[in-house]
């Protein structure tokens, strides 16, 4: 038997993992009664893909039985491509799982040519329907599977695994190859142990399973060797058991310290053991606020305490851990002004990034059954936008997008939590008001229409720097204009050497060998050039400053310096106008010493600066500029 999973990511990323494909996958490699009897193919499309072509790639595969993973992103292109499968390939049978199937079981199978759904974790209705199948019978009797009927549906639900050391690993049974991919998902636990009324990432089952440490061990060690760089972790509150987790982040700290990974924690389980234990290794933190109001957040089934929550991200920012938080606008009795107020005590605690998002009313959620009750008008199609409530018009709504693109451009991608709360304080603005007027600023230079992810890092730097610019006009804040743009240019950077990939270091053996003045060299893709309007070591010393102060205690002066990654560390090195030129002239086509000379530097400086350059990664030889 012929069968083809199919996921449709909503992009390209390294979050782009066919996880639920393949735990199905691996569950009926695994079975005693199938082995053998299925023969399962993998696919991986994308939603900006045609359903014509995703179609004919699924039809290349030759299936017998086509089965979807459909979320919210996705329900409408999976729903295209059942419809073309069922009319192009005979006898073909098509079903589908995955929250959206789980969570609107009839909304699902009364649009498409779906045969069956499969309601909840899929592993073992998957199984019982494959035995069916094979052995003849009628799949629809298999607990977990939904089919359609007259009067609405049949469907038997299935309990979820307890014990979930049944299921095989993905990743141990060779069903994905984590070297395949810029990425992978790694699922620690299942179910939620909090009943959010907007949620359903509990599946409709309360409680948490783990899986056990030994394969969570296995698995890592299985990830250091095919030499994964990022790891998304499954587990709707990683830290609730706090054994644990400080367990794996040990573990961690000595298998993988170099792989970055993504955490989603909830703040009243951090400690500031486990705050120096995520600062340990390279992670960032995701944690749902969503809102600061404590009313609010009690009628969507979440306590809040604004101090305790204040307290617990200072043990983070002690530690020097990274993270972000999500924040949501449109919840029933929120407002827009509430929303500010949020979003203010949110970036007052300094985040790394802030994620925003409208309030989304998700099919089989507490507040889905609620919504006419709480008049809150909502889209009832993908992605289920919140479109307004009693208490946040629709144009109020418009205008919390309008902040929470902002929050992303300037803040998040602008990459200016360290001196945020310094340039915004000056202005005697709060955040939110701060904010709001770059919101406007955009619209007015007519960069809002294209919508933040158009957007190139260079164009929100050269966006922060012209609002800082009309910001800081007037004659009181202009003298301190400089500085602030001095600290947006330096983090951005900053931001990007951090990022980068340097080139591999040269030992004392190869430079020795190198004749420096006549071979070509180019600067390093990974090093930057930045001139200031101040001295930037002194910036630097200084930490955050506050502008006022430092411009009374410092005087202006151009600087120019060359920043730069080595090690797992961003250095800044500040030089003579004559050695940044040359760094600038590298151009990988004339000799390093035709440049030195040009400049008038002498030979046996420009050797000794040019050999530093080499040896830090500032500079490469162009013969070995491309590796």
């Amino acid at each position: 038997m012929r069968l083809t999973l199919v996921s449709i990511h909503p992009c390209r990323s390294p979050q782009s993992i066919p996880l639920a494909a393949a735990y199905l996958a691996a569950t009926l490699k695994e079975s005693p009664d199938l082995s053998g009897r299925v023969l399962t193919t993998i696919l991986d499309l994308y939603v900006d893909q045609p359903a014509a072509e995703c179609a004919a790639a699924i039809a290349a595969t030759k299936p017998e039985l086509v089965g979807f993973s459909v979320y919210v992103w996705n329900r409408d292109r999976c729903r295209e491509v059942a419809g073309i499968l069922k009319g192009e390939l005979d006898g073909v049978t098509l079903f589908c799982g995955g929250p959206e199937a789980t969570a609107d079981p009839g909304g699902v199978l009364s649009t498409g040519g779906w045969d069956f759904i499969i309601a909840g974790e899929g592993e073992l209705p998957l199984l019982g329907a494959m035995k069916s199948i094979l052995g003849g019978g009628w799949y629809g009797d298999s607990p977990g599977v939904a089919t359609l009927k007259e009067n609405g549906i049949a469907l038997t639900h299935s309990a979820p695994v307890t014990e979930l050391e049944q299921l095989p690993s993905p990743y141990l049974s060779a069903i994905i190859d984590p070297a395949g991919y810029p990425g992978v998902l790694w699922q620690l636990a299942r179910g939620c142990g909090f009943a959010c009324e907007f949620c359903f990432d509990g599946g409709g089952h309360g409680g948490v399973r783990r899986f056990p440490m030994e394969r969570i061990e296995e698995e890592l060690a299985l990830f250091v060797a095919k030499g994964v760089s990022q790891v998304f972790v499954l587990d709707s509150t990683f830290n609730q058991d706090r054994r644990r987790a400080k367990e794996i982040l040990r573990l961690i700290a000595r298998l993988a310290p170099h792989i970055h990974f993504h955490f989603e924690v909830r703040s009243e389980f951090i400690d500031r053991e486990q705050a120096g234990l995520f600062a340990a290794i390279t992670c960032s933190l995701q944690i749902g606020l969503q809102s600061a109001d404590p009313g609010v957040l009690a009628g969507v089934g979440r306590t809040f305490r604004k101090g305790e929550f204040a307290s617990r991200i200072a043990l983070l920012n002690e530690a020097g851990a990274i993270f972000g938080f999500d924040l949501i606008y449109g919840l029933p009795g929120d407002d827009l002004e509430g929303f500010r107020a949020s979003l203010d005590f949110a970036l007052s605690l300094y985040p790394n990034h802030l994620d925003i998002f409208p309030l989304a009313i998700l099919p089989g959620t507490r507040l889905a059954a609620r919504s006419e009750e709480l008049g809150l008008e909502r889209l009832t199609a993908p992605p289920y936008t919140l479109i307004s409530t009693p208490d946040f018009p629709k144009g109020e709504m418009a205008r919390a997008k309008c902040l929470a693109d902002a929050c992303d451009i300037f803040y998040s991608r602008g990459k200016a939590v360290s001196w945020f709360g310094a340039v915004v304080a000056e202005t005697g603005l709060s955040p939110s008001a701060f904010l709001l007027a770059f919101a406007d600023y955009l619209e007015r230079s007519g960069r809002a229409k294209g919508g933040e992810g158009s957007l190139g890092d260079d164009e929100i730097l050269a966006l922060q720097k012209g609002f800082l610019t009309e910001a800081y006009g007037n004659k009181k804040l202009k003298r301190l204009l400089s500085l602030a743009i001095d600290l947006a240019e330096y983090n951005y950077h900053y931001a990007a050497a951090l990022m980068a990939i340097p080139p591999p270091p040269m030992g004392d053996d190869e430079l020795a060998r190198l004749d420096i003045p006549s071979t070509p060299l180019s600067l390093a893709g990974s090093a930057r050039l930045a001139s200031f309007s101040y001295d930037i070591l002194e910036i630097l010393e200084y930490g955050v400053p506050e502008l006022g102060h430092f411009v009374r205690n410092f005087p202006p002066g151009e600087s120019v310096a060359v920043i730069y990654p080595r090690a797992g560390e961003v250095f800044t090195e500040s030089l003579i106008k004559p050695y940044f030129r040359l760094l600038q002239k590298l151009d990988g086509i004339t000799t390093a010493g035709k440049l030195a000379a040009s400049l008038r530097i002498p030979k046996g400086e420009a050797i000794s600066f040019l050999e530093f350059a080499l040896a830090e990664g500032i500079a490469v030889p162009a013969v070995s500029s491309c590796r």
